[in-house]
């Protein structure tokens, strides 16, 4: 994008770099994540109105750890190192880092000891949240501590004067309260930024790049019915009206009526050329016997692009494009130095690997937003809430929530669970408080009392928790109430269930899916 002011995040690694692009976009600012080493000669063409150094898990003082143009720092705008990029700023610019014989990991408490404009209008001490071996041990020529802790004695560091920032802390976490201020104070006090970027703006960007790139020209979508391609689908249809196509793959692990719905929207209300394509019986023969969740994802994923490519045959020589819900996060792992934040938990598909001779241009309109963003760009639009609120829900649907092999009675009793579950908690005031709950089917029986018989039957188990961008999640503390109701409910009215759950684990050590 890089229209007007922006802010540049070099990322170096951090499994929270994500989180300061967040934090940026959060005070209608624009910023991207870009290359660690992206040249101060690019930098200087794109003209960011400030530059953030991420975080990481290197080592600054190793030959082979990622570093910077050096010449960055000579361009005259505002840098701010954080952690890994305070310590990488630190040893370019003359001061020296090394190893911490003592290690400075969660919570800590840090005082400021000099105003700077980085603090303003925060207390003198301050709760931050440390991750971090190594730290400056000695500040280099023009700078000046600003903060310390009882570990850290330069916690903070600045040279006003070249307007470069340093801290050793991560004011984009939760765990630092003031964190938000502190990144307010950098983009609007120490880089002049105005905060302008609005979704109205973005989405009368995109229209108008979409008609400029699609002219007379179609565009097929895979709708899955969930917020991204709903959105996309949405602003596609804004754009470029019935030069847009839908394929919505129904594989028979949905949620109840979820295929219903989808239709009754996209295809009635808002008058989008769709397709539907009832392959569930084809999907539960090839998952017959299948308990492994890798497995069930390949089936799942591969038996989904035949379908789609068999649907997507009917408008070859018509279509020239294929549009995807690919938000940013997915594109992230690209620019960091280690191939990515994380680790791969799970594997995901998209419409992916289509055959040769269904090969078409990609348009990604949503490639630069965040989940909430992509929430907020679909209000704009004017979708209803039970879409642009919906839950995350998984690729292979109920598939990885069945903890076993699939059959249509497994199907059956989860989708109904399910159901319960998501009708007594969207009777809470506060519903939307709560970023996912969903009922996951165990692979045991067990014996309980119905009436004067004795019965052998499923177990349910309920899961819900809070985040703010599901890369960290707590349990979320329902109301015995509304657990009450939940239980009593599947319990007397699901055929086949006997024992509900409630699952109390939190993200990470747990994943918030069970697979």
């Amino acid at each position: 994008m890089k229209q007007g002011e922006w802010i540049a995040i070099l990322d170096y690694g951090s499994q929270v770099t994500q989180l300061i692009a967040r934090r940026i976009r959060e005070h209608k600012v624009y910023c991207e994540i870009i290359r660690f080493d992206t040249s101060a000669e690019t930098l200087k063409e794109q003209a960011p109105k400030g530059i953030i150094l991420s975080g990481g898990p290197c080592s600054v003082p190793d030959e082979d750890s990622p570093k910077c143009d050096p010449e960055i720092f000579n361009l005259g705008i505002p840098i701010l190192g954080i952690c890994y990029g305070m310590q990488l700023a630190a040893q370019f610019l003359g001061g020296s880092v090394l190893g911490s014989e003592k290690r400075e990991y969660g919570k800590a408490m840090m005082q400021i000891i000099k105003p700077s404009p980085l603090f303003q209008g925060l207390e003198p001490d301050l709760q931050v949240w440390m991750s971090h071996g190594d730290k400056v041990t000695a500040m280099p020529e023009g700078f000046e501590a600003v903060a310390q802790s009882d570990n850290c004695p330069f916690a903070a560091m600045q040279n006003p004067v070249s307007k470069i920032y340093g801290v050793q802390f991560h004011p984009e976490v939760v765990h630092t309260p003031q964190g938000k201020e502190m990144l307010w104070n950098f983009a609007f006090k120490i880089c002049g930024c105005s905060g302008t970027w609005e979704m109205s703006k973005f989405i009368e960007e995109n229209i108008k790049a979409i008609r400029e790139k699609v002219g007379e020209d179609h565009v097929l979508l895979g709708l899955s019915g969930g917020v991204d391609s709903s959105v996309v689908a949405a602003l596609l249809h804004k754009a470029i009206g019935d030069k847009l196509h839908c394929v919505y793959v129904d594989n028979g692990l949905m949620r109840y009526r979820e295929t219903e719905d989808v239709e009754e929207l996209f295809g009635n209300a808002f008058g989008i050329d769709l397709t539907v394509a009832r392959s569930g019986e084809l999907f539960l023969r090839k998952l017959a016997g299948v308990s492994d969740p890798e497995e069930k994802r390949k089936i799942i994923g591969s038996t989904f692009i035949d379908v789609f490519a068999e649907k997507a045959r009917g408008f070859s020589g018509k279509v020239k494009f294929l549009a995807q819900g690919t938000l940013y996060p997915d594109v992230i792992e690209s620019v960091s130095p280690i191939g990515g934040p994380s680790a791969t938990i799970k594997s995901h598909h998209n419409v992916g690997g289509l055959p040769a001779d269904l090969q078409f241009d990609l348009i990604e309109p949503l490639r630069e937003l965040f989940k909430d963003e992509v929430r907020e760009v679909g209000r704009e639009l004017g979708l209803p809430s039970y879409v642009v609120d919906r839950q995350p829900f998984p690729g292979p649907g109920l598939a990885v929530r069945i903890i076993s092999d699939i059959t249509p009675e497994r199907i059956e009793v989860l989708q109904q669970a399910d159901l319960r579950v998501r009708e007594e908690i969207m009777k809470m005031p506060n519903h939307l408080d709560v970023w996912q709950y969903f009922a996951v089917l165990l692979p045991i029986q067990t014996v309980g009392v119905m009436g004067d018989d004795r019965t052998y039957e499923n177990v349910v188990a309920v899961r819900a928790v809070e985040s703010r961008d599901g890369m960290t999640a707590d349990w979320y503390k329902l109301p015995y109430d509304v657990m009450d109701s939940i239980s009593n409910r599947i319990i007397n009215e699901v055929r086949g269930v006997n024992r509900v759950c409630y699952d109390i684990s939190s993200k990470p050590p747990s994943t918030i899916e069970w697979e």
